[in-house]
This record gives C-alpha cells, sequence and structure tokens, in this order.
C-alpha cells in the first residue's frame, strides 16, 4: 500500500561569485621590492592613525548604546531597531479547537490559507482512518451540504479490505507491537483565487507515512505533495468544499541515517504536532 494509494482517493478529487582572500590581505601581505622596512615616521604616522578609529569606534558603540535606551525607555524590547530576519509574520494562531482541530480563523487570505494548513494535517492523518474519529473530523472541516455524502464516500473508501491492506483492524487500529504512522508537515501554502466568501489554496506538504513495528510490510517512509482546497466562509468560519492531491514538488533525498522501527514508534507518540498559521 502506498500513500499514493491513500490520499489519491478520488475523493473530489544567476550564478555565485567566490572570492580568495589572500594571506594577509587582498595584495599577498608583501611589500613591494622585497619588502623594505618602513620608516620611523610612517609606523608613528599609522600608531595615530589606528588609536583614532578605536577612540571613534568606541564613541560609536556607546552613541548606539544610549540610542537604544532612550528608544526603549531604559531597556527591553525598545533596544530592537527592528524585527528579526526569522520572526514570524503573519497573523497569530487560532486560540479555538474544536474535535480537537483548530477552529476561528479569520475571514482574510491569511486566515483561509492557515484553515487549508489545518485541514490537510487532519485529512492526511491515521484519525482520518478511525471511523469514529473520522465523522468527527468531516462535520468540522467540510461545509455542512458535502458532509453526508462524504461520509458515504469515506466509508467505501476506508473499507475494511483496505485496512486490512494496510496492516489495520476495522476501528482502525495497529496491530499489537505495531504504530500505524501519518503525520502531514505543511511546508508553505499559496492562494490563486480569494473572494469576500470562498477561496482556493495550495498547500505544499511533506510528512512520514507506514507502520513501524515487527513484521510490517509497510515501513515508514517519506512523501511530497500538493493539496488544492475549494473553501468557502460558512458558520463563522472557513470550511473545505471541495480539494484534490497531487504529487511534488520533491526535492532531492538526502543521506539521512534511516531510524529503526522502534524509534519511529517512540517519535510519534513523544512529539505532538502544530496549529499552524500563516
Amino acid at each position: 500500500m502506498s500513500l499514493d494509494d491513500e490520499r489519491n482517493s478520488g475523493l473530489y478529487g544567476g550564478s555565485g561569485e567566490t572570492r580568495t582572500r589572500l594571506p594577509g590581505g587582498e595584495g599577498g601581505g608583501q611589500d613591494l621590492y622585497g619588502g623594505a622596512r618602513r620608516s620611523g615616521r610612517s609606523s608613528s604616522r599609522s600608531l595615530v592613525t589606528v588609536v583614532g578609529v578605536v577612540v571613534l569606534l568606541i564613541a560609536a558603540i556607546a552613541f548606539a548604546n544610549r540610542g537604544g535606551e532612550d528608544a526603549g525607555g531604559g531597556g527591553g524590547e525598545g533596544e530592537k531597531a527592528g524585527p528579526e530576519p526569522t520572526a514570524a509574520t503573519g497573523q497569530k494562531p487560532v486560540n479555538g479547537k474544536t474535535s480537537g482541530i483548530p477552529s476561528g480563523f479569520a475571514k482574510s487570505e491569511q486566515g483561509v490559507q492557515s484553515a487549508a494548513s489545518n485541514y490537510a494535517v487532519a485529512l492526511v492523518s491515521a484519525d482520518i482512518l478511525k471511523p469514529t474519529r473520522r465523522t468527527e473530523i468531516v462535520r468540522q472541516i467540510f461545509v455542512p451540504d458535502k458532509v453526508d455524502a462524504l461520509e458515504r464516500d469515506f466509508g467505501k473508501t476506508y473499507s475494511k479490505e483496505f485496512l486490512d491492506k494496510v496492516g489495520l483492524d476495522a476501528n482502525g487500529n495497529a496491530k499489537p507491537g505495531q504504530t500505524y504512522v501519518s503525520r502531514t508537515l505543511p511546508v508553505g501554502t499559496k492562494t490563486t483565487a480569494y473572494a469576500n466568501s470562498s477561496a482556493t489554496v495550495q498547500v505544499w506538504c511533506t510528512g512520514a507515512f507506514g507502520t513501524a513495528g515487527q513484521d510490517t510490510t509497510n515501513p515508514v517512509s517519506n512523501d511530497w505533495f500538493t493539496m488544492t482546497f475549494k473553501l468557502r466562509w460558512s458558520g463563522g468560519d472557513w470550511k473545505i468544499e471541495r480539494y484534490s492531491s497531487k504529487d511534488g514538488p520533491a526535492p532531492v533525498n538526502g543521506d539521512n541515517k534511516v531510524s529503526t522501527a522502534d524509534e519511529i514508534a517512540k517519535a510519534v507518540k513523544e512529539y505532538g504536532g502544530f496549529t499552524y498559521a500563516r
């Protein structure tokens, strides 16, 4: 069983420049004509120049520190001239959750991207294979007029035959000593259409999928894919009207050491997921 079988289930369906620095400076560090010794007068002038530069540098540092104190009223956040290069951007994550899924997204382009990211995580999760949990997910993230049809379609897709194929029982649970893994990680989002009450968002994802444990025929591997969501503003939140999935873009695989099944299973249990925000 591959990830494609699960995700593509048919449901709605300039060059750089290198500069070399020579020893002792860009000129090679040697005086012309055999490196003749400089005169005492030249040495004195150089010493005066160095001292002057040091004094100016000390004064500049003192001025900069004084300016930071004035701007921040004695320190604290006022000392920062601006945001750090790696500071988070965009709106804050939502505070609420319904049925374990983030809810209450802003009615904005950033809000709909946050919704799509969190819905991608829910739709390609291990919980979607558990009938009871699947019902909660579908009713939470889809528009009401699609719920009944989707519950029937999901039920047919994730049938007993499908669950047997991936090594799960009728309740979506793995065999004793095994851990089923389906962890999706949004890498980025893009809005391709946006109006007051509808939007189309693409979510680029990666993740880990498979079964960790002894005698597994479906070992955990990673995948890259892009999900496209058509969302509608419904009941005070963004809900999915339909979605589809396609492979990639995928980078070149790294040379990471492959972990054991026990290490993967332990990581899945110990490391929780995130609420994603744009």
